[in-house]
């Protein structure tokens, strides 16, 4: 019989309104078929699995990631899927993380959570972990139909290093622009199977080393030379994430281009990724752009931020030289981005 796990880690989901006084309050998710009495309708096993203290995903950190893939790994040859009970905040940051981690996944790991509580009569959270649960059970012959990390969320499949929350007051909070969705679900759920990342035998291995000695730097007409050199000038600091304009234009200011290639020769890690929703990177395509180059800047292609933080973080904490390090952050790893881009 197909078993599924379903691991809640803390967000809003978990939330049920008390009703003389309206609070929302956690409750116990080994009472799960209580909020939800459809899941027993399901023809195979449930279990349930919750975090000694569930954190608000904004609270979500390495540690978090790494004691989330632990469950995993620890319960991988026990189940046949994997449902996380995730705040949608931090959820795309564990998703990439996940899809990296994971190396050799070969079973569906598919987070979603909600807008509004379950125990809320308007929750979206019911349909969401419904259809998770299903697609994470979901079988062609004697493999999974999903073999990878996901979020599921009103309606929609997306691969989860390719996803962003993009809304924060309706149902549909995320958004996947620059990769097809995995699945959509309506009166059946429709497999994009072309998309989906190819089943593989494997053995599961945790990556686990990662390096935060990283920064986010968004780009905006305006900022100083003093402001900038304070942030890529941080001690210790080892990689940055370059938020540019467009397709990954930036001031040809002399003091901005000096401050980025003195970080460059000091061996900090630079990768380039776009401000926009949708679209990629391409060093060279506009003047503004074309020093970049020049200088060593890694060029990010269609990464997210999300997923280039993680992988960021991954890459440096590995023992290779910088060329390689580069490298290795323009290798699809989990389907994160697209190696070849048509200009």
């Amino acid at each position: 019989m197909t078993k599924i796990l379903i691991i809640y880690t803390g967000g809003t989901i978990g939330m049920i309104q008390d009703p003389k006084t309206g609070a929302l309050q956690a409750f116990n998710f080994e009472r799960l078929t209580n909020e939800v009495p459809e899941l027993s309708k399901f023809n195979f096993e449930i279990d349930t699995y919750s975090f000694d203290e569930p954190i608000d995903s904004s609270n979500a950190d390495i540690n978090f990631w790494l004691n989330l893939s632990q469950v995993i790994e620890d319960e991988y040859e026990s189940y046949d899927g994997f449902v996380i009970l995730h705040g949608t905040d931090t959820m795309a940051f564990t998703a990439s993380a996940l899809s990296f981690i994971l190396k050799g996944l070969s079973k569906p790991v598919i987070l979603t959570g909600s807008q509004l509580p379950i125990g809320m009569v308007r929750t979206d959270g019911k349909d969401n972990l419904i259809s998770a649960i299903e697609i994470a059970a979901s079988r062609k012959g004697d493999v999974p139909i999903v073999s990878e990390v996901a979020i599921y969320f009103e309606n929609e499949l997306h691969r989860g290093n390719r996803t962003i929350k993009l809304n924060a007051a309706h149902f549909n909070a995320f958004s996947s622009p620059n990769y097809t969705d995995l699945a959509k679900a309506g009166i059946y759920i429709h497999y994009n199977y072309s998309a989906l990342y190819p089943y593989k035998e494997a053995k599961l291995e945790r990556q686990v080393n990662f390096c935060s000695d990283v920064v986010v730097i968004k780009l905006f007409p305006g900022l100083t030379k003093e402001v900038f050199k304070a942030m890529i000038s941080i001690n210790g600091l080892k990689g940055v994430v370059l938020e540019t304009f467009g397709s990954g234009n930036a001031p040809q200011f002399d003091w901005f281009l000096d401050l980025l290639e003195d970080a460059v020769k000091k061996e900090i890690l630079i990768i380039n990724v776009t401000q926009c929703i949708e679209g990629f990177v391409v060093q060279g395509r506009y003047e503004t752009s074309v020093e970049l180059n020049r200088i060593g800047i890694v060029n990010g292609l269609d990464l997210t931020t999300e997923a280039a933080v993680v992988k960021l973080m991954m890459v440096l904490a590995m023992d290779e030289d910088l060329e390689k390090k580069k490298c290795l952050l323009l290798e699809s790893w989990a389907g994160e981005l697209t190696v070849s881009v048509s200009i």
